[in-house]
């Protein structure tokens, strides 16, 4: 069949196996990268001071996307370095290794109490309840 296949076809087989050989290559350092990340975005979360919501947002965001809708442009709330984290976060959770609520003893109940200490909208149950 690679008979069959353009150059530029073979081209970009070839690119595409050597970004996937990178990604791997990449991952431990993004993986530990973005547990540290994860680590400072849980304590700003349950912090009290004007970013917390927008990061407990986040974190019940790729906790449960369903339940816990994430609108873009609150990332435009926060400082530089919390962005930053947030970033670090999702680029460990696009090949997760588990779930960012495992990374934590009752990571389960942690996210769930977030979301009643900043009164964030659960959809699924809102859907629940009006039918």
């Amino acid at each position: 069949m690679s008979d069959k296949l353009s150059p530029e076809a073979k081209a970009a087989f070839a690119e595409m196996d050597r970004e996937r050989t990178e990604a791997h290559r990449q991952l431990p350092a993004i993986r530990a990268a973005g547990v540290e990340a994860l680590k400072r975005l849980l304590a700003v979360a349950q912090g009290n001071s004007g970013q917390c919501r927008y990061v407990a947002g986040f974190l019940l965001g790729l906790y449960n996307g369903d339940r816990f809708k994430v609108d873009l442009t609150d990332f435009r709330c926060l400082d530089r370095k919390i962005f930053q984290d947030c970033v670090a976060v999702l680029a460990m959770d696009y090949q997760p290794e588990k779930e960012v609520h495992c990374y934590f003893e009752n990571g389960g109940k942690i996210w769930e109490q977030l979301a009643k200490d900043w009164n964030i909208p659960d959809y699924a149950r809102a859907t629940f309840e009006e039918q």
